[in-house]
């Protein structure tokens, strides 16, 4: 082997350090929702606290808070989606997480190929759309029986998507 050809596959092998980039904006993006989140769900027990404080009870009331907390758990879960997107690509172009190895730890975080990292994503991206839409069905109303008949139809195909994507995961 060359001096020239040694050189440029060093460069080549150590190229894969930018996925750094991509994992440390990951890890902040997660945190980043994770504080969002969390002061959206402080927000609604403000809200809460004070409405029976101040002993009002608002025409909406049950629904917005509902809402607050569905919108809350659809941040974390895409908080979720950056932190295993950075681990996996930390396991998968740098290292393996030693302290993990060490830890007594749920695996959920390790990845060992870039289909086990699309598979533990495409699973959670789901579980945010399923959130996404029940935030969105709670907001909506119905002045017909053929409305009904297509939000039951939506239920239907979320349950029926959810079983199929249960059945094919490793249990």
């Amino acid at each position: 082997m060359g001096f020239i050809e040694q050189l440029f596959e060093k460069i080549l092998w150590n190229s894969r350090f930018f996925v750094l980039l991509a994992v440390i904006f990951s890890m902040l993006g997660g945190i980043t929702l994770f504080i969002v989140a969390s002061m959206d769900v402080w927000g609604v027990v403000i809200s809460v606290v004070d409405t029976y404080i101040n002993h009002l009870h608002p025409e909406h009331f049950h629904e917005e808070i509902v809402g607050g907390i569905i919108g809350a758990v659809d941040l974390y879960l895409m908080a979720i989606v950056m932190f295993i997107f950075g681990f996996g690509l930390y396991e998968l172009f740098i290292s393996e997480i030693d302290v993990a190895k060490e830890s007594s730890a749920s695996r959920i975080l390790e990845i060992h190929s870039l289909d086990e990292l699309k598979d533990k994503l495409a699973k959670v991206i789901v579980m945010v759309l399923v959130v996404s839409f029940f935030q969105r069905v709670l907001h909506t109303q119905y002045s017909g029986a053929l409305e009904m008949l297509y939000f039951s139809l939506s239920i239907l195909g979320l349950a029926v998507g959810l079983y199929f994507l249960h059945k094919g995961g490793n249990h």
